[in-house]
């Protein structure tokens, strides 16, 4: 089924439109479903001012349907790429509110960890949402949550709702291979990669704070050499010393 938006039977008198570039003035012509177009004054590429893009924000078929997108818009896909895939992620662990907690908080730590490393949001906090989503295959198959069966558990599980998300196949494949090995960094890693060990090490750190009594000199020694981010190592201590 076509789109009705995008279908020439549900279009009227509006469907076509003349408006000036922005960029020199020169008359140009679009149709409604342009998504850009080319003016023919000064050759900039000039986004539809008429077009509304709330399905291409996150529609997998958007390329498909509307051509290539603006540079904006495929950001914006990105943006909500993360909301729908916490939806998921709930969805599928269904009344195990201590893991959907659990993937919250690591997605909240990730994001204001993320933004002062300067990593891929989008990346980041996909990982964030799905790092545990393995644990319900590693207790039914192994009957056990231990790291080494998450890990092996997890990326096909992310990989199928990522791609039913319609998600770019570079940030599924870096997605499921943090996902893969999330709990065992290497001497190497992205930055991607520590943003999400270090607000998964918040968390875990956060959920055993009273079960475990660390003098603050200590704590500060132990996330000096646990963290692997300036920016984790900063959270870790108002988080976990300043309100501890």
């Amino acid at each position: 089924m076509k789109c009705p938006g995008q279908d020439t039977q549900y279009w009227d008198q509006n469907a076509i439109f003349e408006t000036k570039c922005p960029e020199c003035g020169h008359l140009m012509e679009f149709f409604k479903d342009d998504a850009t177009r080319r003016c023919g004054g000064c050759s900039q590429k000039i986004v539809n001012p008429k077009m509304d893009f709330g399905c291409a924000a996150y529609c997998k078929f958007a390329e498909q349907c509307l051509g290539t997108l603006p540079e904006e818009f495929v950001g914006l896909q990105e943006d909500l790429l993360k909301d729908r895939v916490a939806v998921k992620m709930k969805q599928y662990f269904g009344r195990d509110f201590k893991r959907i907690g659990h993937a919250g908080r690591v997605a909240r730590y990730a994001e204001k960890i993320g933004k002062k490393e300067k990593a891929d949001l989008a990346v980041v906090l996909c990982a964030a949402y799905l790092h545990d989503i393995g644990i319900k295959n590693a207790e039914e198959k192994y009957g056990s949550a231990e790291a080494k069966y998450q890990q092996i558990e997890g990326p096909p599980v992310a990989r199928k709702i990522l791609e039913d998300l319609g998600a770019k196949e570079a940030l599924i494949n870096e997605v499921c291979d943090i996902i893969s090995r999330h709990h065992q960094p290497e001497d190497s890693e992205t930055c991607n990669f520590n943003v999400l060990y270090d607000a998964d090490m918040l968390a875990n750190m956060q959920d055993c704070q009273g079960k475990e009594q660390i003098d603050s000199d200590t704590l500060v020694r132990k996330i000096d050499t646990i963290y692997l981010t300036d920016a984790g190592k900063e959270l870790a201590g108002q988080t976990l010393i300043q309100h501890g």
